[in-house]
């Protein structure tokens, strides 16, 4: 049964916005959508952190909300940690 999930990414703020886009369309190429719908993203821009991440001071944050099986997360999930431009993520049940 799908759950509703939101993403949230902050990519390193080095990589431009054409490369993050591509980097997004790889990663939810992995999710199947059961409804039909599209992944719906909402890019925040660069903001800067209160305190180092990666020995970098700010960062671009992309918010993403998708429907999918739980058993579909595990390789997504490792396909956004072995991405060197990603400083960190976070993928949570909406409810």
């Amino acid at each position: 049964m799908p759950r509703q999930y939101e993403a949230v990414y902050i990519f390193d703020s080095a990589l431009e916005e054409p490369a993050i886009t591509e980097k997004l369309n790889r990663f939810h190429a992995l999710i199947p959508q059961a409804s039909g719908e599209p992944v719906k993203v909402t890019h925040w821009g660069k903001r800067t952190f209160a305190y180092p991440i990666k020995k970098r001071d700010t960062g671009y944050y992309v918010v993403a909300n998708f429907e999918a099986a739980p058993g579909q997360l595990p390789e997504f999930e490792r396909a956004i940690k072995l991405d060197e431009g990603v400083l960190r993520h976070l993928v949570v049940v909406t409810e």
